[in-house]
């Protein structure tokens, strides 16, 4: 699963523990997340994370054209909603094309977690099916290409000993 983390900066540190409190489960997903948040995930909690470029400079808007094309199967976005920001726009435009596509989204720590121990149930994989680039349709892709390439293979080989029978006669 690909997940992305999204924090304001009074929460970042809420999502590093949270981060750390299910770092097991995260281990074995692909995270990525805007350039701050991810370091500071990363720095926590030593996780591969995919650092995007900074929410103020386009990284939020990253992370939402991967929701656009299925490339992203969970979101974690902690907001500060307490504060007005020129960044609610972004985020309601994220938040907007989550609930298009299906995606499931956090934006505090109780719906992470929900979301968080339903992916370690398998609750949450039928998105699997979904994600162009999940490990899922990645291997299905593989076994077609390979199957495709097998079959071209057997149509030469057929060709060959046809060309090769008439050529003797036979």
């Amino acid at each position: 699963m690909q997940i992305a983390l999204i924090a304001d900066d009074q929460k970042k540190e809420l999502l590093n523990q949270f981060c750390i409190a299910y770092c097991g489960i995260l281990s074995k997903q692909r995270i990525c997340a805007t350039s701050r948040t991810g370091k500071s995930v990363a720095e926590a909690t030593g996780l591969d994370v995919e650092c995007l470029l900074p929410a103020s400079h386009g990284g939020v808007q990253q992370i939402s054209s991967r929701v656009s094309y299925d490339e992203v199967d969970i979101v974690i976005f902690f907001r500060d909603s307490s504060i007005e920001s020129s960044t609610n726009e972004i985020a309601l435009d994220l938040l907007r094309l989550c609930d298009i596509h299906n995606v499931p989204v956090a934006t505090n720590i109780a719906s992470a977690e929900v979301i968080i121990r339903g992916l370690e149930r398998g609750d949450i994989d039928w998105r699997e099916l979904v994600n162009p680039k999940s490990d899922f349709n990645l291997r299905r892709r593989a076994i077609r290409e390979m199957e495709e390439a097998r079959a071209a293979r057997e149509a030469d080989k057929r060709r060959r000993e046809s060309k090769r029978s008439k050529k003797t006669g036979l």
